[in-house]
This record gives C-alpha cells, sequence and structure tokens, in this order.
C-alpha cells in the first residue's frame, strides 16, 4: 500500500475552513483500513500525544508502536470524524468509533473529541478525550458517574 501524506501540500497548515475539513477526512481514510505509515507522518518528529488516561508520551516511534497496538486490538475499526473548528493552528473534531475488541472478544463502541495543533502541515501535539463502552448496552448520565 502506497504511503499518502496527511494533506498534499505538507509543507503548510490548513488555512480554511474547507482545508481543514478535508484534512479531518482524510485522517478519519487511514484508520479504514488502517494506514499506519501514513498516520505516523501525519505527525511531527517530536509529536506530543495526551490520549485518554494514558501518559502523555512524545515521537513518531512511540506513537507507531501505539498506532500498531491499537490496530491489532480494534479489528473491523469503523470511525467518522466530524470537522468542528479552526482557529490559527489549531483544528478540532469529533468522533464516533465501532470495533470488535479481539482481547475481550466484544462489539465496543466510542465517542471523542480531537484537539490538533499543526506545525508545517503536520500534527504536533494530540489532545483525545473520549468514552467507551460495549455496543451491546446503552451507558446512563449515572453509569459514566460511578
Amino acid at each position: 500500500m502506497a504511503v499518502r501524506a496527511l494533506q498534499e501540500d505538507t509543507s503548510r497548515n490548513p488555512r480554511t475552513v474547507e482545508e481543514a475539513r478535508l484534512f479531518v477526512t482524510h485522517v478519519e481514510s487511514l484508520f479504514m483500513p488502517w494506514n499506519i505509515d501514513a498516520l505516523v507522518d501525519g505527525f511531527t518528529e517530536d509529536c506530543v500525544v495526551r490520549f485518554g488516561t494514558l501518559p502523555p508520551f512524545r515521537g513518531r516511534e512511540v506513537l507507531r508502536t501505539f498506532f500498531a497496538s491499537r490496530s491489532v486490538r480494534q479489528k473491523d475499526y469503523r470511525l467518522t470524524k466530524q470537522f468542528r473548528s479552526l482557529m490559527g493552528d489549531t483544528i478540532t473534531n469529533t468522533w464516533d468509533g465501532s470495533w470488535q475488541d479481539t482481547e475481550a472478544g466484544l462489539a465496543m463502541k466510542g465517542f471523542g473529541v480531537e484537539v490538533w495543533v499543526m506545525r508545517d502541515g503536520r500534527i504536533a501535539v494530540w489532545d483525545a478525550a473520549f468514552n467507551v463502552a460495549r455496543a451491546d448496552q446503552a451507558m446512563s448520565v449515572g453509569d459514566l458517574l460511578r
């Protein structure tokens, strides 16, 4: 599979809402199927990732390991990202996802919010907050607060 950068002109950040929306759509496409090389290439060498409750980590090699681990565990990953905002060098999006958890053998679903701080056309900081649950169970606010 050929590696595609996250955007055609990787020398600059998206400048318009339409460019940012296309960037988010392109990132979404790299998860179905997993294109780990292109995903990692879309981040700066010194990227900082704060993903849910994981300890923050830095750099492309750790990011590559992270994506590789997820791709094994999240079988049949389906993802929909929605562009939300562009302000300066920052893009936000929300996402809905579903997958088969290969360790637990369960269908899972998730919803999250991401903030990407861009530098030279690549993601330099990735902040992600999300909730995940079994796909066959409805969650209530009370369930989340336990």
